[in-house]
This record gives structure tokens, C-alpha cells and sequence, in this order.
């Protein structure tokens, strides 16, 4: 595994853990504050299907891989 690929992964990690933290601070701090989850998953999954599409794309892995050098 390259090194970018773990740094990645520790940032998407702290990244999820400040996310539970500051859903469950929020939870605790005003009463209503399922509300604000709703813009926090709508944020989540756009970030997920945006990794997705650049997973899925086999153009960019060519001009990656062969054109880019």
C-alpha cells in the first residue's frame, strides 16, 4: 500500500470521527439538534458518490496511467 493511499485513509478516519463528534455535540447542546444530520448526510453522501464516480471512471484512469506522464 503507497503512502498517499494511508495518509488518505488516517484523514478519512479523523475526518469521520470529528463528523460523530460534532453530530453527537450537537445532539446534546440544543434540543433539536437531529436537525442539523439532515445537511450532515446529504454532505456525506455526495462526498461517497463522488469517490464512486472517480472509482468507476476508466477514462481518467487512462489519461492517468498514459497520457499524464
Amino acid at each position: 500500500m503507497k503512502l498517499d493511499q494511508i495518509a488518505l485513509i488516517i484523514v478519512v478516519a479523523m475526518a469521520v470521527a470529528w463528523l460523530v463528534v460534532f453530530a453527537g455535540g450537537m445532539m446534546q447542546i440544543m434540543p433539536y439538534g437531529f436537525i442539523v444530520l439532515i445537511p450532515l448526510a446529504l454532505f456525506l453522501w455526495i462526498v461517497v458518490r463522488i469517490v464512486q464516480q472517480r472509482l468507476k471512471n476508466k477514462e481518467d484512469d487512462y489519461y492517468h496511467k498514459n497520457i499524464d506522464k
